[in-house]
């Protein structure tokens, strides 16, 4: 144990195992109660929480300093481990069946009241009054137990990947600025006045170049950085664990990554049976909506095009004569109870999604249908559905694309609102076969879906010139319960390749060289075969410990606007800062 006698010889969980003799501890003042002549005082450390007992027949001078003891006061206590009687042991502590007869005791700092509880969680202030007094909100058991667990998955990343030979090796976090598909944080340098740092948003080249150093296995617990707009799994500064390895395939990147998988998920009391299954990512898509699904339960997309063709209803016939599709999902029994004004509802939510309408209809008992439209347009929606009575099933017409996203983000909302998700549940899931690009409509041109060094499939090379739409990466990524938690992909390790996926996304040779030159001129130089992966290390730990937020795992997370509210950060600088470094802030009108 660290730590001075002067203030402590045990921790309060180890004083379980000291009775009969005198110990020290120190910590907070958890909880007090005043029983007369007696004060009872509920100590707590980071190991757990201790009861002290203040009697004046021990220690008069510490039974009146007990007397003035409040909540969070930092205190040291000296006294003697006794045995409770069976009739005052605390099942619910792993310290309660002992108890610290204090005799001597310090206040090392007297707390002020403090603005929030941290005692009672079933009351949370406001989120920013929280995160302004985030040092005592980790005080709370909750967050105490997200971040020792998320040291616990750090440890255990660490202890997998040594094992399998790895190297943490270090990257820079002041870097030239390239586009990796967000907005890069940039750093003015005095130094080299009217130049630019960017703080970066992954480690991609500098492994890609360890590669080509010949260190083979690398990895790195890294912070990085995206200037993009928030959500409630994302923050501009943020954690991944970033693998590289030469000489590899995918297989031995899935395999890997199953065995740091299932040991980190191991910390947090969650089992992961490995292999995981695999999906290619157009049957995601066909299937679920989405290249993330969660297949915890099914609710699968059904096609029912041919159907709406020659249901005599003009507008899915008409719909359908233009290219569009009519796709839909089934409920089981989400639609028993349901008014017309919760189903019409549902309408104006898919609109709200983009969609252009929705259809809904409900199985009755007999099997009849109570829709938005006439029954009569809808066959035999209800047996291609394959649905019973109290069934719910919606339907949408429009591209195929656009059809089968809204009906994925319809698919887990309506799921999860009406409790068909079943809890306590985990469904790692591979998908694998994306595309190597996807078209920029606006740009008129193609943008890689990945990033710019994604290897091709090898049988389809020769497509990159004459058909890049049907060209499949070797890019994988890692689903757990429909959120994804990493995703990597070999490399491209010959120039030339990379020159013709660079000509493919309208990079010519003179951009390259100018943004990506250095790692150009490494391929030339004897680069393995290599691939890796990276995965989210905020969102994984937000999701083995059932949060809603990557801010209830980071220990000093911002807003979702970005703000800091305990630093106060972002903030002005001083005038003389900005004129080092030949920087002028200008504003526009409305922020001064």
């Amino acid at each position: 144990m660290i730590g001075s006698p002067r203030y402590r010889t045990h921790t309060c969980l180890a004083t379980a195992d000291a009775v009969g003799t005198t110990v020290r501890v120190a910590g907070w003042v958890h909880r007090r109660r005043d029983h007369g002549g007696l004060v009872f005082i509920d100590l707590r450390d980071l190991s757990g929480i201790v009861q002290l007992v203040f009697d004046p027949a021990d220690s008069v001078a510490a039974h009146e300093i007990a007397q003035r003891f409040h909540a969070e006061d930092v205190v040291s206590v000296t006294g003697r481990v006794l045995a409770r009687s069976d009739a005052t042991i605390n099942p619910n502590l792993p310290t309660g069946t002992v108890e610290i007869r204090a005799d001597e005791v310090e206040i090392l700092s007297a707390a002020d009241p403090l603005p929030f509880s941290v005692e009672d969680e079933t009351h949370d202030p406001n989120e920013e009054l929280r995160l302004q007094y985030r040092y005592l909100e980790t005080r709370r058991p909750r967050r105490r137990r997200a971040l020792e667990v998320r040291a616990k998955i750090a440890r255990a990343t660490r202890r997998v990947l040594d094992d399998a030979g790895f190297l943490e090796i270090e990257t820079p976090i002041l870097i030239r600025s390239t586009p990796e598909g967000a907005r890069d944080f940039i750093v003015p340098s005095r130094l080299q006045q009217g130049k630019w740092y960017a703080l970066p948003q992954s480690p991609q080249l500098f492994k890609q170049l360890l590669m080509v150093g010949g260190m083979e296995r690398y990895y790195q617990i890294t912070r990085c950085f995206r200037d993009e707009d928030l959500r409630a799994d994302r923050q501009p500064e943020f954690t991944q664990i970033d693998i590289e390895a030469s000489f590899v395939e995918q297989e031995d990147i899935f395999a890997l990554v199953e065995t740091i998988l299932v040991a980190q998920a191991a910390e947090a009391g969650v089992t992961l049976d490995a292999p995981f299954p695999r999906m290619a990512f157009s049957e995601s898509m066909a299937r679920f909506g989405t290249d993330r699904p969660d297949t915890r339960f099914g609710v699968e997309i059904t096609d029912w095009t041919a159907q709406a063709a020659a249901s005599g209803f003009g507008i899915f016939e008409r719909a359908v004569e233009g290219g569009s599709v009519v796709r839909g999902i089934r409920l089981p029994g989400c639609g028993t109870g349901l008014s017309r004004k919760d189903l019409d509802g549902l309408v104006t939510e898919a609109q709200s999604l983009g969609a252009k309408g929705l259809i809904w209809a409900v199985v009755e008992e007999g099997g009849g249908l109570r829709s938005s439209v006439k029954a009569e347009f809808l066959g035999t929606l209800a047996s291609t559905f394959e649905a019973q009575p109290g069934d719910l099933i919606c339907l949408v017409a429009d591209q195929e694309e656009p059809a089968l996203l809204l009906l994925g983000t319809l698919r887990t909302r309506l799921a999860d609102r009406f409790g068909l998700i079943p809890e306590g549940t985990w469904a790692p899931l591979w998908v694998v076969d994306f595309p190597l690009v996807e078209w920029n409509a606006d740009q008129k041109r193609w943008d890689a879906r990945h990033h710019p060094f994604t290897s091709p499939r090898p049988s389809d090379l020769d497509k990159l010139a004459t058909d890049p739409g049907s060209v499949i990466a070797q890019a994988y990524d890692i689903v757990l319960n429909g959120l994804e938690i990493g995703g990597g992909s070999i490399r491209i390790h010959d120039r030339d390749v990379q020159q013709a996926v660079f000509n493919m996304i309208g990079v010519n040779a003179e951009e390259a060289e100018e943004k990506f030159g250095f790692l150009l001129n490494a391929l030339k130089l004897g680069a393995p075969p290599h691939g890796g992966l990276a995965l989210g290390f905020d969102r994984l730990v937000m999701l083995l410990l059932g949060e809603s937020s990557i801010r209830d795992v980071i220990a000093f997370p911002k807003t979702a606007t970005g703000q800091d509210p305990l630093t106060g950060a972002p903030a002005e600088v001083d005038a003389g800062q900005l004129k080092d470094l030949s920087v002028a802030n200008v504003l526009p009108p409305a922020a001064h």
